[in-house]
């Protein structure tokens, strides 16, 4: 994918997501799957994170993340190239008190060499399928060793090639939503608040390949493989029961094979040597 026609890609996610910025917590914040989504993530993250970590965070959204990390004693840069999400985000900074905690710049991830502040940083973070927002995601990753300190940390949150929860739809007669990361060679369309930007997916192999000269594996954990995607809206509030056990079953198996592979997202972190 030319630069020019990712920058163009880049500007409809942001108007995307900058229309979407002041309802987004709103539509999700009481979502019992999303919710469990987070508190996934931000264990995996926990485990790895050292008291009083310096973080960079990539497509921070409205700052959900940002103000738990900070309030876990640790200071987030916190970036994001959709206008809306960053002014939802120092909103929610100054109403939290937290502005010696948060910092914000508005940044692509593609062009990181450009931030202000670059860090060193303990951690780079990028959650729920930001980077899927690019073709260049090999630039990317190429762009974090300078930013990261001696054995600092990447996680990503991704969205792989396959979901086995959107492959069972097409029993449901959704043959394109079940089918459509079969042929996302070259991208597919996805749309927020009738704007149409391109999605690529990429299995956790895309990103060890390329980082593994300078990076170590710490580890990939397969998130809503067993528990429905929160897309399936209302699973978790009309079948309680049945979320139990399945958050039970995928508690236990999200970081074995084949299930750390086949989620609607993955979490992935690598260590820098």
């Amino acid at each position: 994918m030319t630069s020019a026609a990712s920058h163009i890609n880049e500007e409809a996610a942001a108007s995307a997501f900058s229309k979407q910025a002041a309802v987004f917590d709103e539509i999700y914040s009481a979502n019992t799957i999303v919710n469990y989504k987070r508190d996934r993530v931000r264990t995996h993250v926990l485990r790895f994170l050292k008291p009083e970590s310096h973080i960079l965070e990539l497509n921070s959204g409205t700052g959900e993340d940002a103000i738990f990390f900070s309030r876990q004693g640790h200071k987030v840069h916190a970036t994001d190239i959709a206008e809306g999400m960053q002014n939802q985000l120092k909103l929610k900074v100054q109403q939290a008190g937290l502005q010696d905690k948060v910092s914000t710049e508005f940044c692509s991830f593609t062009h990181l060499d450009d931030l202000q502040q670059r860090g060193p940083y303990d951690l780079i973070f990028s959650n729920f399928a930001g980077l899927n927002c690019t073709g260049e995601l090999d630039k990317v990753l190429a762009s974090f060793a300078p930013l990261l300190k001696p054995c600092g940390i990447a996680t990503l949150v991704l969205l792989p090639k396959f979901c086995l929860w959107e492959t069972l739809l097409i029993f449901k007669g959704k043959l394109k939503t079940a089918t459509r990361r079969f042929f996302s060679s070259k991208g597919t369309k996805a749309r927020v608040e009738d704007t149409y930007f391109t999605c690529w997916y990429y299995n956790p192999s895309y990103i060890t390949k390329r980082l593994k000269n300078n990076y170590t594996l710490l580890g990939i954990e397969g998130l809503c493989t067993i528990v429905p995607p929160s897309y399936i809206e209302g699973f978790a509030e009309k079948h309680p029961r049945a979320y139990r056990y399945l958050k039970a079953k995928e508690d236990a198996l999200k970081t074995k094979w084949p299930w750390k592979y086949i989620g609607d997202y993955y979490i992935i972190s690598l260590q820098k040597k």
